[in-house]
């Protein structure tokens, strides 16, 4: 029996279960709550990834940055263009394919695969992604010297573009979930690697006591001040750039969501790994469109509970 069949053997009806948007399975596993598959694939993950001491994981909750952080990175870590290439494609991969194709995720694209793939000849530094919580990541991860680069966001706007998000999925038949049963879904911890402040907080904790293995990024502040909050990402990465303010521009230009949602990949393109199009990751992209779609009751109850979950971290996820 290989690992993926051991996995399989996790007896799930022994797990607290909930059924979320009505017709997907979530599982609670040490805490937060998995996908049947996702879980799988997490506990393959623990068995079989070995980090490098240059690999460079990124890490967030569903619908926080994922994708701009993505983009961002492989910009970062490609270096500027070279003037020796005349292929347009050579010098910017972000035309061939989305950013997911470069910085796969480690429980939804890498481990999902059986046999689990070997990842030893990959060139370093390699980069993964990962929605898993800090406490479930494999060892090798917590305990070698890769890098871990986070990125969350004010939890009401990441409920918004979570629920635009899973509404994709939904036929015109069964029209869009209801916000307010989404709502409470939220803010009772169950949605996909929730609860989302159980989340937040490992990596905010661990980022306090190890700042130079874990970065931790607000999305308003990347929209705020794109050009210091790369600098610090590029200068984590190992990467800082040379001509400072030309290479900045540079890579904030080829990564811009505008930029991103019209390549004719990201417009046409389909993720191989869940059916989606590419189109479905970038929507608006701005901040405050919680206001767009929260009822004043809603906006009470949410910013409450943020302050509750997040009194004595020195986090702050409301006044960004």
């Amino acid at each position: 029996m290989d690992l993926h069949d051991s996995a399989k053997q996790l007896v799930l009806d022994q797990l607290p279960h909930e059924k979320y948007w009505e017709d997907l399975d979530l599982y609670q596993w040490e805490g937060f709550w998995f996908r049947p598959r996702h879980l799988e694939a997490a506990l393959v993950a623990r068995s079989h990834f070995e980090a490098r001491n240059d690999d460079v994981i990124l890490a967030s909750p569903m619908k926080t940055g994922t994708t701009w952080l993505k983009a961002l990175c492989i910009s970062i870590m490609q270096g500027p263009y070279s003037d020796d290439t005349d292929e347009e494609e050579n010098k910017d991969p972000l035309l061939k394919n989305h950013p997911a194709y470069y910085v796969q995720t480690l429980e939804v694209q890498v481990y999902t695969s059986n046999p689990p793939p070997d990842l030893s000849g990959m060139q370093s530094p390699r980069l993964f992604h990962t929605h898993l919580p800090h406490s479930i990541l494999p060892d090798s991860i917590r305990n070698s010297e890769c890098k871990i680069v986070y990125i969350t966001r004010n939890p009401k706007d990441t409920l918004v573009s979570m629920w635009h998000f899973f509404n994709t999925l939904r036929t015109p038949e069964q029209g869009p979930y209801p916000l307010e049963k989404a709502f409470e879904s939220f803010c009772n911890g169950v949605c996909h690697y929730g609860p989302f402040f159980d989340h937040v907080l490992e990596y905010w904790k661990e980022s306090l006591k190890r700042p130079r293995k874990v970065l931790f990024l607000k999305y308003e502040e990347l929209k705020r001040d794109p050009k210091g909050e790369v600098k610090r990402l590029a200068s984590f990465l190992g990467k800082p750039f040379g001509k400072e303010e030309e290479e900045v521009d540079d890579v904030l230009g080829r990564c811009s969501l505008e930029r991103l949602k019209n390549l004719e990949v990201n417009k046409n393109g389909v993720d191989p790994w869940v059916k989606m199009p590419n189109s479905t990751f970038f929507r608006l992209g701005i901040v405050g469109d919680w206001k767009n779609n929260f009822t004043p009751e809603m906006e009470d109850r949410l910013d409450q509970l943020t302050r509750m979950k997040l009194e004595g971290s020195g986090l702050d996820l409301l006044e960004i």
